[in-house]
């Protein structure tokens, strides 16, 4: 979600204007608006509704497989199966200050620098999560790996805004022996047809937030919470343009995998749009996971050029992996056009607009200020804890490693400015 640099409503004045230059855990913020917490009548009111799809999902997914035009992978196989080569070590200029130890990596040279904004289009990092969330150890089958959401989008229209998103992917990435390897997953709808004929259409999402559970992946999309199963990757057997099956051909435009939707839940059953920062419509933007207590979904409200962006904690049963339904938390936070919210169950990291003064120097060639990571405790005014990769987008936490993970969109089609990273929470 590309963004403009601004304050936050009230913030931190002329004590940050000396530390520009220097942000190492920044002091804290003064006259700040507080990472405000909503009130429980408010909350009880946030409901996550599923309706049938996870039904007919299901319907779909078995007449796609029964056909035999796709081959059914799990995460694993997918993982150690090769794919693109990405480079490892944060390859860029980052912003993250050198005393919260920067480490990370970043994609491949066609990845790093896909442009959304031209006629052919291009893929848009968005969300971040890996194994740090999948499991309570860190692992999946002994191996540290991470899942990235992206939409594709092409063009622009009047005022500079993206045309509408077009599909949407996730990356498998495995990082064995400090080599970074990644295959690409098209998200796609299963369908079936009267006749029981199985196929599957591409997701036009704009895959806002991410998060690796168990077996499921959840993708954020507004008001939808889209639900997938990594056991249930699809291997197509073409390599094309085209989407779906086709007698006993499969095809996944141009990636070697599928990945069907399982169901979705919705933040509004009407069919209306959900609304950021009041009214009981929430918006679902950023993902995270919080494995303090019992487990929860986190995800954040982005409002472009202002505060006021809700964080929810959404309760998980973590047989199913699935959500429960009902929200238990919810904060307002000061951060600007916030773009990821994580927690280590005492501190929140928010990812957003820096305050006046702060994030510049960035040497983006179009003069883009770096993005901020800000620190807060419920009910308290947050503290710029370090500059980071221009639009930075989703943040996660690792309880394995206690680090902060994260990644940015920044399009440069060019030298590619993107990273995945990871920093210690100060």
């Amino acid at each position: 979600m590309v963004k403009t640099t601004r304050r936050y409503a009230a913030f931190l004045g002329s004590a940050l204007l000396a530390l520009a230059s220097c942000l190492v855990a920044a002091a804290p913020a003064q006259a700040a608006m507080p990472f405000g917490e909503v009130d429980a009548a408010t909350v009880a009111t946030f409901q996550l509704r599923a309706g049938d799809t996870f039904t007919k999902n299901d319907e779909a997914i078995k007449a796609v497989e029964a056909q035999g035009a796709v081959t059914v992978r799990n995460s694993t196989q997918v993982l150690t199966s090769g794919g693109r080569t990405g480079r490892n070590g944060l390859c860029h200029t980052t912003g993250l200050a050198a005393s919260l130890n920067p480490g990370g990596f970043c994609w491949d040279k066609g990845d790093d620098t896909s442009n959304s904004y031209t006629d052919a289009g291009g893929w848009t990092p968005q969300g971040l999560t890996g194994s740090y969330d999948a499991q309570p150890d860190g692992k999946v089958d002994g191996r540290t790996a991470f899942l990235a959401s992206w939409h594709f989008s092409r063009g622009m229209q009047a005022g500079g805004a993206h045309v509408a998103n077009e599909f949407s992917r996730v990356s498998l990435v495995d990082s064995a022996d400090g080599q970074i390897r990644y295959n690409h997953l098209l998200l796609v709808r299963p369908t079936v047809d009267a006749n029981g004929k199985g196929s599957f259409t591409g997701v036009s999402s704009h895959s806002d937030g991410v998060v690796w559970y168990g077996n499921k992946v959840f993708v954020a999309n507004g008001r939808w919470l889209q639900v997938y199963d990594l056991r249930h990757i699809w291997q197509v057997n073409s390599s094309t343009e085209a989407v779906g099956v086709d007698g006993s051909t499969s095809s996944a435009r141009w990636s070697s995998y599928a990945l069907p939707m399982i169901g979705e839940y919705v933040t509004t059953d009407d069919g209306g749009a959900c609304s950021v920062g009041t009214g009981d419509r929430p918006c679902l933007n950023s993902l995270s996971l919080d494995r303090t207590g019992q487990d929860g979904l986190v995800s954040a409200e982005f409002k472009p050029g202002a505060a006021g962006g809700r964080v929810i904690r959404w309760a998980l049963n973590a047989d199913t992996a699935l959500p429960y339904g009902h929200a238990t938390v919810a904060y307002s936070s000061p951060i600007w056009a916030m773009q990821g919210a994580a927690t280590d169950g005492t501190d929140w990291f928010l990812a957003g607009d820096c305050p006046s003064g702060v994030g510049g120097g960035s040497g983006d060639p179009s003069g883009a200020s770096y993005s901020c990571i800000h620190k807060a405790r419920a009910n308290a005014a947050p503290h710029v804890m370090t500059t980071a990769p221009v639009y930075t987008q989703n943040l996660g936490y690792a309880p394995s490693t206690g680090r902060i993970w994260g990644l940015n969109e920044r399009i440069n089609s060019t030298n590619g400015v993107r990273v995945v990273f990871s920093v210690d929470r100060g």
